[in-house]
């Protein structure tokens, strides 16, 4: 039986799960108890229809609901697919995205949280279903724990570049993905971990909760939201004897070193924190040094960052780096997919100052001996490149997830004889991964990719904007290349500063546009990524809700 459900028949007799309150603090989840609840919660799922192999949707907040569920469905014999609550997209936006998710996992049973149900049942609808949501219960009985076989996670994409595609990860999947995890943060039998990420998501699921069950080791849980109305929450979980592990996306260590208080600051002991997880977005290295210089005094060790790669296809992680993490500075007119790439300056992160928007790539390692992982880097026609040139980062082994539910394939990132092209572009420089972004998301001038990953952090400084108010879609305006530069802020004189920017930058050949709006300007999928294609979309329509201006 997998180390994910023998918990639920010999749970830890004194650790367990804290939960984040309304009021600041922490109710105390053993494991016996949670496991309990989940034998009940999969009887009351049996009763309701479920069987080995049916899928159960799950809609909940994290929480005790959707860990009792979760493992619940589990121990009923069921694959998962946890979907995302909603937020702050639109209604319309929502409901057809998790409409379109259950047309194709075609769910026996869908767990709701009672104030989700509205919009849940408004989806199942658009769906063609006639039932509707489940509300979480238990029975009086504990089922036994059905053996579990096959898929085990139904993991849907959030749809960043399409419409989303559920990912198939199996029990032999996780349980790989688990071992290269415990490698490389050093895992130790009692460690804790403390988490604010949504438990929908591959980096917040697997990551962050599945890997404390299967280890019965002490988790601390918020949502993100708690994390966002007051991030020394979460900070305050790493004292000594505390949480020793964690994972984030970059622009998270920006928002906290932004907006946490010095005097709030000089309460916190971060010494206790040893490996945190960086990755789910392109990571901003200025972030990271900006976080680690502001937090130093309270006991924080760079060395604890942990710059990673992973995707859903690869059920999470890929590669992470080792210490010290290696900062290149590439020379970007060189870079061409097959070419090689020019590395004008190098250094160990924490020997300078990052500063925003000044071309500096992070590595993120590489697969080491006994991770059943191999990762190469490929040239548009398949062909591997040696270390330095750019191409699209491939990888085989264990951790590959089955395929897409249904058959479906991706446009970009796909499966192929048993290797996943992932759709991300990189490439190697001592040894070492480093990730430009997507492969699609590249503007391509006089032979030239332009990654917009990297325009976004340059475009930020140059408008004296966060990070995350700024996203830059490459565009093809009639047949000539282009960017759309959407910043959440009015115009203003950075306007003039950003346009001298791209033209230094890219010369007079492309078309440059600049929407300026309030915030929701920007599309963002459900785990936080922008949507460019959608935004792109919506420029050329006509329905930006926001000034567009085209740059001279």
């Amino acid at each position: 039986m997998s180390r994910l459900l023998s918990w639920l028949t010999q749970p830890h007799p004194e650790r367990g799960v804290r939960l984040a309150d309304a009021s600041d603090g922490w109710a105390f989840l053993p494991y016996r108890e949670l496991a309990a609840s989940a034998r009940r919660t999969a009887t009351a799922m049996t009763e309701a229809g479920v069987r080995p192999g049916s899928v159960v949707c799950l809609v909940l907040p994290s929480g005790r609901d959707f860990l009792t569920s979760l493992f619940g469905a589990w121990a009923a014999g069921a694959t998962v697919c946890p979907l995302p609550p909603p937020s702050f997209q639109p209604n319309g936006e929502y409901i057809a995205y998790v409409a379109a998710i259950l047309r194709q996992a075609k769910p026996s049973l869908v767990a709701a949280a009672e104030e989700f149900g509205p919009l849940v049942t408004r989806a199942m609808g658009q769906a063609g279903r006639a039932d509707g949501p489940w509300p979480p219960g238990e029975s009086a009985a504990q089922a036994d724990v059905t053996p579990a076989a096959g898929t085990a996670l139904l993991q849907f994409t959030s749809g960043s570049t399409g419409e989303p595609r559920g990912v198939r990860v199996s029990w032999a999947n996780l349980a790989a993905n688990h071992a290269v995890q415990g490698r490389m943060v050093g895992w130790r039998d009692g460690d804790g971990t403390a988490s604010w990420l949504p438990l929908h998501h591959d980096m917040g699921l697997i990551g962050c909760c599945l890997f404390p069950f299967a280890a019965q080791s002490p988790l601390w849980l918020m949502r993100p939201d708690q994390f966002i109305r007051d991030p020394a929450r979460w900070l305050a979980c790493f004292a000594p004897g505390r949480a020793a592990h964690t994972a984030a996306p970059s622009f998270a260590f920006a928002y906290a070193a932004r907006r946490i208080r010095p005097e709030r600051l000089a309460e916190l002991d971060l010494s206790g924190l040893r490996s945190v997880f960086v990755g789910a977005e392109a990571i901003d290295p200025a972030a990271l040094d900006a976080f680690a210089r502001r937090m130093e005094p309270a006991g924080f060790s760079r060395d604890a960052f942990l710059p990673a790669y992973g995707l859903a296809e690869n059920t999470l992680a890929v590669t992470g780096a080792g210490t010290p993490v290696l900062l290149v500075r590439p020379d970007w007119t060189s870079v061409r997919v097959g070419e090689a790439v020019t590395v004008e300056d190098e250094a160990k992160f924490g020997d300078r100052v990052v500063e925003p928007g000044s071309g500096w790539l992070i590595g993120h390692g590489a697969p080491r001996a006994g991770d059943d992982i191999c990762v190469r880097v490929l040239d548009d026609d398949g062909r591997p490149l040696p270390e330095g040139r750019l191409g699209e980062i491939a990888v085989t082994g264990g951790s590959v997830a089955d395929g897409y539910h249904g058959g479906r394939e991706g446009a970009s990132t796909r499966f192929l004889d048993g290797e996943l092209r992932t759709g991300d572009a990189g490439f190697r420089h001592n040894g070492e991964l480093f990730v430009l972004g997507r492969m699609g998301d590249s503007l391509k001038l006089r032979g030239r990719s332009v990654y917009v990953d990297d325009l976004d952090a340059k475009v930020a400084a140059a408008a004296g904007a966060d990070r995350d108010r700024v996203g830059v879609v490459a565009v093809d305006d009639r047949g000539r290349p282009g960017l759309a530069v959407f910043v959440e802020a009015p115009p203003g004189p950075w306007v003039g500063a950003v346009a001298q920017l791209l033209r230094g930058e890219l010369g007079p050949e492309p078309v440059l546009t600049l929407v300026t709006g309030r915030r929701g300007l920007l599309k963002r999928t459900t785990s936080g990524k922008l949507r460019r294609g959608q935004m792109w979309r919506l420029l050329r329509e006509g329905r930006v809700t926001g000034t567009v201006m085209e740059a001279p």
